[in-house]
């Protein structure tokens, strides 16, 4: 758990009997999430000068895509977004690979409500995000210690930043 953070305090003791069992038989941690774009170019403007993200080696799949990566290129588990480019016009490599899709349905999140990363550094966030112009959505969570700021990629999927919220307080004072 990344520094600042707290446990989530009240978990309800049915939800406690059920997955704290699980808790030593399997692990689970976000490694990557993938977006289906016709707008490659843009999506990798976005995650590059919104989120630091860096353009990193990626496997020589059947289809375009780059894969986003925070921290050194030398290990694929630092690529943490992966953008899938539909190809309108060749669209059978990505269709054997991974599926066909309908492109009316791409927009936004789908089936997919928001992808989260734990963050710090809400102060220089605002700013950077004032500096490149991308409009954000924030709440504060009392319960769970959180502070979260809510964008919007160029495909529409909703990205959540959760801060401490000892930050929002911080910055409020």
């Amino acid at each position: 758990m990344p520094t600042g953070w707290s446990r989530c305090r009240g978990t309800p003791r049915l939800q406690q009997s059920l997955v704290y069992p699980l808790i030593n038989k399997v692990s689970l941690t976000l490694n990557h999430f993938s977006i289906r774009t016709l707008d490659l170019a843009a999506t990798q403007r976005f995650y590059e000068r919104v989120l630091g993200l860096t353009v990193g080696p990626r496997p020589n799949f059947p289809f375009p895509g780059l894969w986003m990566y925070r921290g050194d290129h030398d290990s694929y588990l630092n690529a943490v977004v992966h953008i899938i480019g539909m190809d309108p016009n060749d669209p059978e490599g990505l269709k054997r690979y991974l599926g066909d899709r309908d492109i009316s349905s791409l927009h936004g999140s789908g089936a997919v409500d928001h992808v989260a990363f734990f963050a710090t550094g809400l102060a220089a966030m605002r700013a950077h995000l004032r500096e490149v112009g991308v409009a954000a959505r924030e709440r504060t969570v009392p319960d769970l210690g959180l502070h979260q700021v809510f964008l919007d990629d160029p495909n529409g999927v909703v990205i959540e930043l959760n801060y401490p919220a000892a930050e929002e307080a911080a910055a409020r004072s």
